[in-house]
C-alpha cells in the first residue's frame, strides 16, 4: 500500500460515485485538498462533505462548466496540482446502426471531449507555475477484443491515444498518465454479473496516489494498469520500458 503523503490541490472529474469517488477519498486521505465534479449534485455533495472537499456540479462536455470548475477550485482551494480526468459514461444502448447518431456521439462528447476540455483548461496554469500532473482514466476496452457495441471502446481508444500524444507534447513539463482501473464493479459495469473477473476497487486509487507523488514521472505517457502492473516494479524498470517501448498500445508485425 502506498504511503506517499501528498500536498496541494486535486480536481477529480466524475467524482460523485464509483472509481472517481474512491480516487477522491484516497487523495484526500493522502493530504490533498480535493474538488470533485459530477452532473448529479446530491452525489458530488455527499463525496465532498465526506472528504472535506469542494463539490462542483456540471457537464464535463460543456466548456463553460469545465472552465467554471477550474476557476472555482483555484479560488476556493488554490492552484490545481493534479487533474484526474475520470468522468465517463458507458456504451450506447442498442445496435450501432439503430442508435440515433446524437446518442452514439454523446459517448465521445463525455469520454473524449470531456477529457480534452479538462486538460486544456488546467494546462496553461500548470505551465505558468511550472508544476502539475494529469491522470486520465482509460479502459481495457481500448484494446481488448469482444466489445459488444462501438461507441465506448472507440472512445477509450481515442482517450488512450490522446493521453499518450499529450504526454509527448508536454514532455519535460507536465507528466501525463493514462491508467486502466481494471474491471471495477460499479453501476456502469454491474451488468457483467457476479462471475466477472472483478478488480479490487482499492487498486486504481492507490495507483493514482503514486502517480500524484511524482515518483513515477519517468513513466509519463505509458499505459498503466491498476491490477496487472506493479507500479513500484515499473518505476525500477523505467529505462527498460522506455528502451523497449513497453506499456504502450502498438501495432506489431
Amino acid at each position: 500500500m502506498p504511503s506517499d503523503r501528498l500536498e496541494g490541490v486535486a480536481l477529480v472529474t466524475g467524482g460523485g460515485r464509483g472509481i472517481g469517488a474512491s480516487i477522491a477519498r484516497e487523495l484526500s486521505n493522502a493530504g490533498m485538498r480535493v474538488a470533485v465534479s459530477a452532473q448529479t449534485r446530491a452525489q458530488v455533495e455527499t463525496v465532498a462533505a465526506e472528504i472535506g472537499g469542494l463539490a462542483l456540479e456540471g457537464d464535463v462536455s460543456l466548456p463553460k462548466d469545465v472552465e467554471g470548475w477550474i476557476e472555482d477550485t483555484e479560488e476556493e482551494l488554490g492552484p490545481i496540482d493534479l487533474l484526474v480526468a475520470n468522468a465517463g459514461i458507458g456504451d450506447q444502448d442498442g445496435a450501432t446502426w439503430e442508435v440515433p447518431a446524437e446518442e452514439w456521439w454523446h459517448v465521445f462528447e463525455v469520454n473524449v471531449l470531456g477529457v480534452h476540455l479538462a486538460c486544456r483548461t488546467v494546462i496553461p496554469g500548470m505551465l505558468e507555475r511550472g508544476r502539475g500532473r494529469i491522470v486520465i482514466t482509460g479502459s481495457g476496452a481500448a484494446y481488448l477484443p469482444g466489445a459488444r457495441y462501438t461507441a465506448y471502446p472507440a472512445s477509450k481508444a481515442a482517450v488512450w491515444r490522446y493521453g499518450e500524444t499529450l504526454a509527448g507534447e508536454l514532455d519535460g513539463r507536465i507528466p501525463v498518465f493514462v491508467i486502466s482501473p481494471g474491471l471495477v464493479r460499479t453501476s456502469m459495469t454491474e451488468r457483467f454479473g457476479d462471475d466477472a473477473p472483478w478488480t479490487p476497487p482499492k487498486l486504481a486509487p492507490r495507483l493514482v496516489r503514486v502517480l500524484a507523488s511524482g515518483r513515477a514521472d519517468v513513466l509519463a505517457g505509458r499505459y498503466l494498469h491498476a491490477e496487472h502492473d506493479d507500479i513500484e516494479d515499473l518505476i525500477l524498470r523505467a529505462g527498460e520500458i522506455a528502451a523497449n517501448d513497453l506499456n504502450a498500445i502498438r501495432l506489431r508485425r
